[in-house]
């Protein structure tokens, strides 16, 4: 079986624990992490832009759920009908250029801006999804609208910048 992305969820605030320990295995996890505002202005911090989410390219048959799931720092992977949620190529990639892009432009504060547009979503594969988790949504917006995105579920969602025909 070949590897595939899913969702691994981590203990609240334990997120950068979570990814020493799958690093440990030599598990290949992605943990999109945006620059926060903190007092001094030659500092900077990182904070999860999905809070206990990160993202693991793995095949289950070599590392299986339980042992994924056993992990100390783990709560379980994504499942949906008791099976795992395969997360798409793009949808990697697209919150990839997302968080690059808001790091780039000075972090998460430099990208508070209102919303303005609407988009719904549809079942995968998506197509030109750039910004479907706009850094003005607050963390557990985008964590409540990536577990839409996995379960396939319409999701009207204001975010700038965003042109799309559905």
């Amino acid at each position: 079986m070949a590897p595939s992305w899913y969702v691994l969820r981590s203990k609240p605030n334990k997120e950068e624990f979570f990814w020493g320990q799958l690093m440990a295995h030599l598990i290949e996890v992605y943990y999109p992490c945006v620059r926060a505002k903190v007092a001094s202005p030659h500092a900077h911090k990182d904070k999860p832009f999905l809070p206990g989410h990160l993202f693991i390219h793995v095949d289950l048959q070599e590392n299986p759920p339980a042992f994924l799931e056993g992990m100390p720092g783990s709560r379980g992977l994504v499942m949906d009908d008791a099976q795992p949620v395969v997360v798409p190529e793009a949808l990697i990639t697209a919150i990839r250029q997302q968080v690059d892009q808001i790091n780039a432009s000075g972090g998460e504060e430099a990208n508070d801006q209102p919303a303005e547009q609407t988009i719904a979503t549809q079942k995968f594969p998506f197509s030109g999804y750039e910004s479907f988790f706009d850094s003005c949504l607050s963390a557990n917006e985008r964590v409540h609208r990536l577990h839409c995105l996995l379960r396939g579920e319409s999701l009207p969602a204001d975010l700038p910048g965003l042109e799309r025909n559905i």
